[in-house]
């Protein structure tokens, strides 16, 4: 019963007005990525943006699968109106990081449509992130932006030391700007999220037609 109701949900995204909504939601996201905030313990290339709302959003109220969709509709859109510096190797990597935040939120918030368990799943999901964006970056994101600009890693952990004293070596570029990096969004995306969410996932679903 429950993988034929996963399927119904899937068949159902794949409708009109299910792809519209993701598609502006993408979107939304997309113009979010333009506005973002420098932060006092990492380098300028960490910068907070708060891209990921309309993304969990459209997970809370389309499931997981769309979640997945709008984090790659945003990479995309983005990568197409900037370019890349890292052969896509960099949006992959933060597609991944995306994902790794939404889909577990949504999944535990889908077993249960509750606020209880909407916490919980950005709970989750931030922890899910703060992990796999600390291993993407150290073996990642880090050495390909370091190959592609031909610089070694330790210039890029240097400009880490200038605003953070704490951070020496990549362990601590880890521990000391990633890992608040990664903590701080998710912490902030998901209050965000929880403001607005009721209001317009209200919206959606009376568009797309779900309870």
């Amino acid at each position: 019963m429950m993988d034929t109701n996963n399927k119904q949900r899937t068949i159902g995204l794949l409708s009109v007005k299910p792809m519209i909504i993701m598609a502006l939601l993408g979107a939304m996201a997309v113009v979010l990525m333009l506005f973002e905030v420098p932060l006092w313990f990492a380098p300028s290339f960490y910068e907070l943006d708060f891209s990921e709302v309309p993304v969990l959003i459209g997970a809370f109220a389309l499931g997981p699968v769309a979640g997945a969709v709008i984090e790659m509709i945003k990479i995309l859109a983005n990568l197409v109106i900037t370019g890349t510096d890292t052969v896509g190797v960099g949006e992959l990597a933060n597609f991944l990081i995306g994902c790794s935040f939404v889909v577990p939120a949504a999944i535990v918030y889908y077993r249960k449509k509750t606020f209880k368990n909407a916490v919980i799943g950005m709970i989750v999901g931030t922890a899910s992130m703060v992990v796999l964006g600390g291993f993407m970056n150290a073996f990642v994101l880090l050495p390909a932006y370091a190959y592609f600009f031909n610089m070694p890693v330790d210039v890029l952990i240097g400009m880490g030391t200038k605003v953070n004293p704490s951070i020496k070596n990549m362990s601590t570029f880890i521990f000391f700007a990633v890992i608040p990096f990664n903590l701080l969004k998710g912490v902030a995306v998901s209050l965000i999220t929880l403001l607005v969410y009721k209001r317009i996932s209200g919206v959606i679903k009376s568009i797309v037609g779900v309870k």
